[in-house]
């Protein structure tokens, strides 16, 4: 009796230690939990910002080059710098025109010599007193030599260089004691009646949109906004980038400095559109769509008919309203149906 007992007692102590020894299934993830993590935006109510926007170069709208004609002359006085705004005939450069002066002076003295000659042999011809050709030669000597005092004093009067046309000076690049090379470099740079452009490079498909005339808000890298209007829409596209040529006029503003950068947006009006983030957009060849996520975070791709574009935005004429959710980027990868976890991106 007893050893059954001791058996029995031994059978149970083995099964207790079989099922302390057994470790319990982990719990299975939820479904949600199991959800690919996507990164979504909301449709939005915004202000049209443009149909078109274009980055360009600041440039200026006529520019002048200023220099000398004349050849080893020393510079005097340079009489006006970078950033000054000057006036049409306004000097720019003296040069030292001492030799030239004296060269004035002796040229006079020659050529009132041969006129005087040339004046003791009128009415001579034909009288022989002298033979015709020394008539000839006096009478040429005279026209001659006041010739090259024309010369000289038109030399004289190129000896201050001025400006050709009014605006602000955009380089200089002539000092005092410089020889003048006779134009082969310009001195002076000069923005006529101080316009600035901006020379946009816009897509060939936005440029039939585009109207001389129509106006245009640039911004500045410093956050300034400037508003401008198209003065030329080029006739020709690059054939390489597929890129046409916009000349933005603007008002004449001291920071608006050549070979600056700025940012183009054509019509821009306050009217308020349904706008999803480009990003949003998929197009295929049934035509735009967005993938929408519901409130049970299941996917739904929706046809869209969108409009104008710009600052990264798509109007919606046809869509989800806003509020709605959408996925950015990984709208190729969903199904619908398919159950996400989205992440929402803070609007900007």
């Amino acid at each position: 009796m007893t050893t059954r007992f001791t058996i029995a007692a031994a059978a149970l102590i083995a099964a207790a230690g079989l099922a302390g020894c057994h470790k319990p299934e982990p719990a299975k993830p939820s479904v949600a939990a199991q959800a690919r993590a996507v990164t979504v935006a909301r449709v939005e109510t915004r202000a049209l910002a443009s149909g078109v926007e274009a980055s360009g170069q600041l440039i200026p709208r006529e520019e002048a080059a200023v220099g000398s004609e004349l050849t080893g002359y020393r510079v005097a006085r340079v009489l006006a710098d970078e950033g000054d705004v000057v006036r049409a005939g306004q000097p720019l450069v003296q040069l030292d025109d001492t030799l030239l002066r004296a060269q004035v002076d002796q040229q006079a003295a020659i050529t009132a010599q041969a006129e005087a000659e040339a004046r003791r042999v009128t009415g001579l011809d034909g009288q022989g007193v002298l033979s015709q050709e020394q008539i000839e030669s006096r009478r040429y000597q005279a026209k001659a030599q006041a010739a090259a005092l024309a010369s000289l004093r038109a030399r004289a009067s190129r000896m201050i260089v001025t400006a050709p046309v009014g605006g602000r000076v955009l380089e200089r690049t002539i000092r005092p004691g410089d020889i003048s090379a006779g134009g082969t470099t310009p001195w002076f740079r000069i923005a006529r009646d101080q316009l600035i452009e901006l020379d946009a490079d816009v897509n060939e498909a936005d440029l039939a949109g585009l109207r001389i005339g129509q106006p245009a808000q640039v911004a500045l890298p410093g956050g300034q906004v400037v508003a401008g209007t198209i003065r030329l829409v080029s006739p020709r596209v690059d054939a390489t980038t597929k890129l046409g040529k916009v000349r933005v006029l603007l008002p004449v503003r001291a920071d608006l400095r050549p070979g600056g950068f700025g940012r183009a947006t054509f019509g821009a009006s306050g009217r308020q559109i349904a706008a999803a983030p480009e990003a949003a957009v998929r197009y295929d060849a049934g035509g735009a769509s967005v993938v929408v996520v519901d409130a049970s975070n299941r996917v739904h791709q929706t046809p869209v008919k969108t409009g104008q574009r710009g600052g990264g935005w798509v109007e919606l004429i046809e869509g989800p309203p806003a509020g709605s959710r959408v996925l950015l980027g990984a709208a190729a990868f969903a199904l619908n149906g398919d159950l996400v976890r989205p992440i929402e991106k803070a609007a900007r």
